[in-house]
């Protein structure tokens, strides 16, 4: 699955997530793009990303997070970038996954409070916001769109399950295009960096692997998230219609443009 993985210096984790065989066809290649923020962004990383002509940008970070780490684009880049106003994390200035290292020193630790943060992610107001403007965007525009938050994992890894979901994607795709997060680029690079920045914010006791459980995912998280979806709504497609404004006729509009 390495192929998907777009190898930059500066922005981690940056892929490609279609490609799968959805409910009414393959999903495109080359137009569901995903990745981390892009504030270490070099100037050749910029002229790769410009390449993949990418009309919207859709930012899942709160207010405090861009404005510490603005996000560097291409000169030329002429696209819309949409969020909802507002926090995505309930700490303001860090990703999700950080303001769950409170208290975390062993890898079970992590593992619990990355369970919880799963547990209740897909209902914040701000990040559903967003979530609604990603659907919308995709069922009204015909290009390459970009989605990406902080560290590209979390808020991130929900959307394009939820996408995927949403596009009768096989769970078993869902789940290895979510986990691919744990090796796409340069994962240790990508880990070393949390690593410094949980340690630094939030302990220096925290053992490496409750570090690595914070950097990475696990598929429990993703089932956690789900499952919970499916308790408040009864499935992914209410959660869609109902929170998101993404009923049938959305679907449709997205499987137009997104699955050949």
């Amino acid at each position: 699955m390495q192929d998907r993985v777009l190898p930059l210096e500066g922005i981690h984790n940056f892929r490609d997530y279609g490609g799968y065989q959805g409910r009414n066809g393959v999903l495109k290649r080359g137009v569901l793009w995903r990745s981390g923020q892009h504030a270490g962004a070099t100037e050749a990383d910029l002229h790769a990303v410009h390449d993949l002509a990418i009309g919207t940008v859709i930012d899942l970070r709160g207010d405090s997070e861009r404005a510490i780490y603005p996000c560097l684009r291409h000169p030329d880049f002429d696209g819309k970038v949409l969020y909802e106003p507002g926090e995505t994390a309930s700490l303001k200035g860090v990703a999700v996954h950080e303001e769950m290292a409170g208290g975390v020193v062993s890898e079970a630790d992590a593992i619990k409070a990355m369970t919880a943060l799963y547990e209740r992610l897909p209902f914040r107001p701000v990040l559903a916001g967003t979530y609604r403007l990603y659907l919308r965007a995709l069922a009204d525009k015909d290009h390459p769109t970009l989605l990406h938050c902080l560290a590209g994992k979390d808020r991130t890894g929900v959307a394009a399950a939820l996408v995927h979901t949403l596009l009768g994607v096989h769970h078993d795709d869902v789940m290895a295009d979510y986990l691919l997060t744990n090796t796409a680029g340069n994962a240790e690079a990508r880990i070393a960096a949390g690593a410094t920045a949980v340690r630094s914010g939030f302990g220096a006791k925290m053992e490496d692997g409750a570090v690595r459980v914070l950097m990475g995912v696990r598929p429990e998280f993703l089932e956690t998230a789900f499952a919970s979806i499916r308790k408040e709504y009864g499935s992914v497609e209410a959660y869609a219609e109902q929170l998101l404004h993404a009923g049938p006729e959305t679907v449709s509009a997205m499987e137009a443009n997104l699955v050949m």
